[in-house]
């Protein structure tokens, strides 16, 4: 095995390790988590065709798809262990409950949830079963594995270019990804998506990706200073709802 592709396997498994509950191996001790964020895109590809594929599957067996939805994207959340899920409800409340910067960061510290959390979990889920449930059974599983897979190459690009709200965390200790790094995982995003989605659609898509993630990027320097790991997983969960509702309005 060459050594570019025995890199790119350690990174691919290491951010399997790092954004998912799947037991793999690690083929690189320690693995490099900055290195890995690369990966990222391509992880999202499988995660968004295995939630496409049971919601297709429950399709099959005849379950309505108002059903069929919420049920594959709680595979989807068991997959990844809710862990983007989990940092949209904490920046919620930081963001939404606390007054000034310390006191936003401890409340997205703190693992209870709270009303503003809830409410934009609520939101978020209602509005993708609503999208996939809208989508023609033809264009589920491409276009579930474009939006997983350009939701998180901005991941890299935030992890990369803005400070640390905070010297811990999740975000503090994955490490700091090269520009280099973070360009990969964006080409990466941008060449699944032109694979998956007719060329009109793709720009649209990758437009509202880079729209959606400067913006919270901003939102999140002007609150609390920075990026955290939930400032991240927001990202994440809020370029997923916004992709794939972009996705519904085109395809469906």
């Amino acid at each position: 095995m060459s050594p570019v592709i025995s890199d790119w396997l350690d990174d691919l498994l290491a951010a399997a390790a790092f954004l998912t509950r799947m037991p793999v191996p690690h083929r690189a001790s320690p693995p490099n988590l900055a290195r890995a964020y690369r990966a990222f895109p391509a992880l999202g590809a499988a995660i968004g065709a295995a939630i496409g594929a049971v919601y297709l599957l429950l399709l099959w067996i005849e379950l309505p798809a108002i059903a069929a939805a919420p049920l594959a994207l709680g595979v989807g959340a068991m997959i990844t262990g809710a862990l983007h899920e989990d940092g949209l409800a904490d920046l919620a409340d930081g963001f939404g409950g606390g007054r000034g910067q310390a006191a936003k960061l401890e409340l997205m510290r703190d693992s209870r949830l709270g009303t503003f959390g809830a409410l934009a979990l609520m939101t978020s889920f209602v509005a993708k079963v609503g999208a996939l449930s809208a989508l023609p059974r033809s264009e589920v599983l491409l276009a579930m594995i474009a939006t997983h897979a350009l939701a998180r190459a901005p991941l890299a690009v935030l992890a990369a270019a803005m400070r640390y709200a905070r010297p811990d965390g999740l975000a503090a200790s994955a490490g700091r990804p090269e520009s280099g790094i973070a360009l990969t995982a964006c080409v990466l995003a941008v060449v699944i998506v032109f694979v998956t989605l007719p060329a009109g659609t793709a720009m649209i898509a990758a437009f509202v990706t880079a729209v959606v993630a400067t913006s919270l990027a901003a939102l999140a320097q002007r609150q609390i200073g920075g990026q955290t790991g939930d400032v991240l997983g927001a990202v994440e969960q809020v370029c997923e709802v916004a992709v794939l509702l972009t996705l519904a309005a085109r395809l469906g």
